[in-house]
């Protein structure tokens, strides 16, 4: 699990069922100090984020899966499941 920013929206003409009725996000990772990292997900989205949210991702596939309603198999790693209000670090 991590917080991320959204930068975009991912659109597939064509894709697996597992997708329908989800948004796919771009999302970039955040450090602690709230700049961006380099690495990036591609996201299905479960709560109707919008690009420049910062955003609690779910990055393990089993779970993700149950997240969205889906047992078994599937191509669905990392999952939006929360939008961040306000961080607050202690000791930083």
């Amino acid at each position: 699990m991590y917080i991320g920013r959204v930068k975009g929206t991912v659109t597939s003409t064509i894709k697996h069922k597992l997708y329908n009725g989800h948004k796919l996000m771009l999302v970039a990772r955040l450090n602690l100090d709230g700049s961006e990292a380099s690495s990036y997900d591609i996201c299905l989205d479960d709560v109707q984020a919008g690009i420049g949210d910062v955003v609690v991702v779910l990055d393990e596939g089993g779970s993700a899966r149950q997240i969205i309603g889906k047992r078994g198999t599937g191509p669905a790693r990392a999952v939006i499941v929360g939008i961040v209000d306000d961080i607050e670090l202690y000791g930083a």
